[in-house]
Formats: C-alpha cells, sequence, structure tokens
C-alpha cells in the first residue's frame, strides 16, 4: 500500500511540475494561441527553405497578391540561397530562425544547439542587417532549456498543413481551410511545388473569405492590442 502510495505521489508531482512549465513557457509561444476577434487576421508560415526553385515560385505569387508572409530558414539552406533569402527580405517577409540543419535539438547538447541557433542566425542578420526575433525549433520540440537558449520568440503553429505528406495541392487546400479560423498560423513549406500551388489557392479562398494575411509580428500586435 505505501509503496503504491509513493507511485500515486510521484505522478502527482511530475503532473504538477509539467503544468506549471507548460504555463510558464507558453507565454512565449503565446501567439498561437490568441485570437484577435475583431478583424480575421492569418498567419501563413513557410519551414525549411529557402529552396532555389520554388521559394523564387512562392514569391512571385506572393507579390502578385500583395501577400507577406513569415519564413523559417534552415540556415545551411540560407547560406545556398543567398539570393532569394536577400529577395526574401527585400520584398517584407519576416525571416525567422528554423536551426542550421533541422537537426532535432532533443538529442543535442547545450553547445551543439547553440551552434544550430547563432549560425543561423549569423547568416540572416548578415542579409537583414538587424536581429532575429523569432525561433521555430526543428519539428516543433522545445522545452525550458531550449527557450532559454533561443533567446528568441518561439513560434509554434496551429494549423498544420501535412504538405510535405499530402503532396497534393488540392487536399491540401482544403484541410487548411476547413481548419483556419482567426488568428491561425499556418505551417506549410516552401521546397515542394505542391505546397506552393497550394499557398495560392489557400490565399484566394481566404480572401474571398475575408481573411487578411499577416506577418507573424503583426499577428502578434494585433493580439497583444485585443
Amino acid at each position: 500500500m505505501k509503496k503504491y502510495l509513493k507511485i500515486s505521489i510521484l505522478i502527482f508531482s511530475l503532473f504538477t511540475i509539467f503544468f506549471f512549465v507548460q504555463n510558464k513557457y507558453n507565454k512565449k509561444t503565446s501567439l498561437v494561441f490568441q485570437e484577435n476577434n475583431s478583424k480575421k487576421y492569418v498567419a501563413l508560415t513557410f519551414d525549411d527553405g529557402p529552396h532555389p526553385k520554388y521559394t523564387d515560385m512562392l514569391l512571385d505569387g506572393l507579390k502578385e497578391r500583395n501577400v507577406k508572409a513569415t519564413f523559417f530558414v534552415i540556415g545551411k539552406n540560407a547560406q545556398n540561397n543567398y539570393n532569394v533569402l536577400k529577395r526574401m527580405i527585400d520584398e517584407g517577409h519576416i525571416i525567422g530562425n528554423h536551426t542550421y540543419s533541422h537537426k532535432n535539438l532533443f538529442l543535442l547538447k547545450e553547445k551543439q544547439i547553440l551552434k544550430e541557433i547563432d549560425q543561423t542566425n549569423q547568416i540572416i542578420e548578415a542579409v537583414s542587417l538587424k536581429p532575429v526575433k523569432y525561433f521555430r525549433p526543428s519539428y516543433g520540440n522545445y522545452n525550458a532549456k531550449i527557450i532559454n537558449l533561443a533567446q528568441m520568440e518561439v513560434v509554434l503553429w496551429n494549423v498544420d498543413s501535412l504538405d510535405w505528406k499530402i503532396r497534393n495541392s488540392n487536399r491540401i487546400t482544403r484541410k487548411v481551410v476547413s481548419k483556419v479560423q482567426n488568428g491561425s498560423i499556418i505551417l506549410m513549406h516552401d521546397i515542394y511545388k505542391t505546397s506552393v500551388k497550394a499557398a495560392f489557392k489557400i490565399i484566394d479562398e481566404l480572401q474571398k473569405e475575408g481573411y487578411e494575411f499577416v506577418t507573424i509580428d503583426k499577428l502578434l500586435e494585433t493580439s497583444v492590442e485585443e
């Protein structure tokens, strides 16, 4: 009986600690869950680029539609596609850090995590000439240690397109449009042609429904104002 009582107390204690940590650090990612009730805002975010072909294709379509997006770039891809990164910045899109090589940060030591983050910031800042404010950990994996090391706003998502898996623009579009609501942050990837085509369809459909596409910083501002 005492044995089971100790186990129960331990489980309760662990749950309490987990709940505290989640509440404490969700303040860093609160924009993922906040909604603005006065207007219909949505943020398109793209991970894993820039891609030498498909990111340029995406930028063409965004420019045509007068839409700004947020790109969480992989450091080595940004390094290898400098001109695309520069175009993204020059055209007013927000650039966030998505680590240098998309490794699972849970499996890395502190120095390795810092290297993944710092290398990418240096590459972005060499072009943007201003500090990187937003961080999306690879696979969305983060904890207290990663947040403290990043020293940036951690941004996740609440609408996952699963575009990397579906690879069909019509199905991706239906999936996203059916789940979007005011304040949504959509996760997509600018390294697939089907994702780029889907992004244009999503924009066109949601604009007809009265949604305004904004970057992460603008979405955060509207959440704070509310």
